[in-house]
């Protein structure tokens, strides 16, 4: 399936769109996962294609179904989130590719250290209404200065999952 996305200006539908993590704890044999129920964002395709944006991910909207776990995600620990309240992706350009592969170039921010990001999306559908993308990636958490590990039992990367849900924004 190829579809075609209009240039212009798109509003992320945060009822439509889903940011999910896994992680391998207690030395790969539990996989902790949890939803971010704040996520916001926007973005624009110019002529040419090509398309900027920010995704901004509410760091304290994190739900694992364990307040206990939840709470310490949000501490000092982990996201740290009353210094750092935001998870920002930055997109500094996403183009298409084979199909409906998109390639996109970003910054990811995490407790305010931002690394650079590549992540290949998916373009799932566009229509007069707006566009759906998927992407999975994976991110060390380590990068991003989260490196509490008790007993070495959270070693390894966290996978990201993404659908995300873009109308037309009001000009």
């Amino acid at each position: 399936m190829t579809v075609t996305v209009e240039t212009g200006l798109w509003q992320l539908d945060p009822t439509a769109s889903a940011v999910t993590v896994r992680h391998k704890t207690f030395w790969g044999l539990l996989t902790v996962k949890g939803t971010f129920a704040g996520v916001t964002g926007r973005g624009e395709v110019s002529a040419d294609g090509t398309a900027t944006g920010t995704l901004a991910i509410d760091a304290a909207s994190l739900d694992t179904g364990h307040k206990k776990r939840d709470d310490h995600l949000r501490s000092a620990d982990f996201f740290d989130v009353a210094n750092h309240p935001e998870i920002t992706f930055a997109v500094r350009g996403a183009k298409r590719s084979a199909g409906d592969a998109v390639q996109v170039d970003g910054q990811l921010t995490v407790r305010g250290i931002s690394r650079p990001q590549q992540v290949t999306a998916q373009l799932v559908s566009a229509d007069a209404d707006g566009l759906t993308l998927e992407a999975e990636f994976t991110v060390v958490r380590e990068e991003f200065g989260v490196s509490m590990n008790q007993m070495r039992m959270m070693g390894g990367p966290t996978t990201v999952t993404a659908t995300l849900r873009f109308t037309r924004a009001a000009a």
